[in-house]
């Protein structure tokens, strides 16, 4: 029995350490010297746009061009995936509008790359190159397989995968691809338009802190025979805490520390770290934590006063022991403060349409929405007579909320869109609940062009996922931060479903 506690308290105790190196100065401290590896390397190709991967790539430079969505786990070996509904179409736009793009992300286990880096962005240019490929022969009536060779030959389809990735796993992914790029023709995505902006096939090249660069002989982009999309992996490949020292203060790095928000940055967001960094890095270890504080808490009353969400931030007094990190105190009422995962103040128009999604931290104030939809769990203090507020919880706390509440957010905006009204649909992040919103009202009342039709066009059919599918992607190539949940998307096609039966 004793030998149980003292184990027990060994184990409570390394714990306890470990939380105390992945305190909130470490994790600030670490990102802040991993985001100068990366602006050297932004300096290499000025001319290259910087995309942020979310979520954790956000925090690794002040200014991002363009935000993306590959998950890692659709490179997982057993989850290998091609997702229709996260194409990140506009990132090939950007690359050949720009001649390449640099996409930054970071990770936490101990490797030089993510899997989103390793595997499921290289699936992704290797299944848009060939599907480009087909697109361009049927357009130029090539049915001849000498010619189709030919033209093959000028435009590289092939996989571009790393060396590190084993023989067997590309045989894997090689014997999916067929299928993939089958699911991108018959999505409805529009092929022709990235056919005309891509001058040369996308590849990826990868860049590491223990990537060798010779600066005298780095390439002009322009001088490849591709589209480059350069992976810049932020984080020191590490499997344990190196604790460094500078002038004043010694502090622990933390490999891939941006990852996982919630868990330790106390409110703090990306857009806020880096219009204070200067003062989070000097203020030290013993300070950072009641510095963040005072930075989220102005912030909160910023929002508050201008009608935006701005949940309450309280101190939970509870009994601290040496080692303790006092930064675990701090909660937050209703969620963590702010949007975590891209520009708050930045709202979507679904190209011609009167409909937007946005997150609810935007100023409608200084924009030109009429009426709100607001889907939040927390209130807006609007001007705007024409506002509802919906609060919808998550697929993951409540499996019908969605559901339930479409029949309202429907005759809400039929009743104003009608009249030509312009409708802004807003959540906590403005990518997701906001996006399954938006999306269902997209399919009720507008034809496949995207043109108002009061529903005529939905009526009497019988939606399919198909259907679900192609709305969904014309809302992301207008919305690209879009990234609806598969909980969230079953509701809404339960609901679509049951409309017509």
């Amino acid at each position: 029995m004793a030998e149980e506690t003292a184990s027990m308290s060994i184990y409570r105790a390394s714990r306890t350490i470990k939380r105390r190196q992945s305190s909130l100065y470490n994790s600030l401290r670490s990102i802040h010297e991993d985001s100068i590896f990366v602006s050297e390397i932004a300096q290499l190709w000025p001319e290259l746009p910087l995309v942020a991967n979310l979520r954790c790539g956000l925090w690794y430079a002040k200014k991002f061009h363009s935000n993306c969505y590959f998950k890692s786990t659709d490179g997982h070996t057993n989850n290998l995936s091609f997702n229709t509904s996260r194409l990140n179409l506009h990132v090939a736009i950007l690359a050949g509008q720009r001649g390449g793009c640099m996409i930054v992300d970071s990770t936490r286990k101990g490797k030089r790359f993510p899997d989103s880096m390793s595997k499921t962005i290289p699936i992704w240019t290797c299944v848009l190159n060939r599907a480009i490929l087909n697109y361009r022969n049927k357009t130029n009536g090539i049915n001849n397989p000498i010619e189709e060779m030919s033209s093959s030959s000028q435009w590289d389809s092939s996989l571009h995968l790393p060396l590190w990735v084993p023989d067997t796993e590309k045989s894997r992914i090689e014997s999916n691809l067929q299928k993939w790029i089958n699911q991108l023709e018959e999505s409805g995505a529009d092929i022709s338009s990235i056919s005309s902006l891509l001058k040369k096939p996308l590849r990826p090249l990868w860049i590491s802190q223990k990537t060798v660069i010779w600066l005298n002989e780095v390439p002009d982009h322009n001088s490849w025979d591709f589209t480059p999309v350069i992976l810049i992996s932020s984080s020191a490949q590490s499997d344990i805490y190196r604790q460094k020292t500078s002038s004043e203060f010694s502090w622990n790095y933390i490999p891939g520390a941006g990852d996982d928000e919630e868990s330790w940055a106390r409110g703090l967001t990306p857009i806020l770290f880096w219009n204070n960094v200067y003062d989070l890095i000097n203020s030290g270890p013993d300070l950072c934590n009641q510095k963040v504080a005072s930075i989220v808490e102005k912030d909160r009353v910023y929002r508050a006063q201008r009608g935006q969400n701005a949940p309450q931030v309280s101190v939970k007094s509870t009994k601290i022991n040496h080692f303790q990190d006092q930064s675990l105190d701090i909660i937050m009422k209703n969620g963590n403060c702010g949007n975590f995962l891209g520009d708050e103040h930045v709202i979507y128009w679904l190209g011609f349409t009167n409909l937007a999604v946005c997150a609810t931290g935007y100023d409608f104030k200084a924009s030109n929405v009429e009426c709100i939809l607001n889907c939040d769990q927390n209130q807006l203090l609007s001007t705007l007579e024409a506002h509802l507020h919906l609060p919808i919880l998550d697929s993951k706390f409540d499996r019908f909320s969605l559901q339930k509440n479409l029949p309202s957010a429907l005759n809400f905006a039929k009743l104003h869109l009608k009249r030509g009204k312009r409708l802004a649909i807003c959540c906590k992040s403005g990518e997701d609940i906001s996006v399954c919103v938006c999306l269902a009202i997209l399919i009720s009342l507008f034809n496949v062009e995207g043109v108002y039709d009061d529903g005529k066009s939905f009526e009497g059919t019988q939606i399919t996922k198909q259907d679900m599918r192609h709305r969904l992607i014309f809302l992301c190539k207008y919305a690209v931060n879009a990234r609806p949940s598969r909980g969230n998307l079953k509701q809404v096609f339960n609901f679509l479903a049951g409309l017509n039966i």
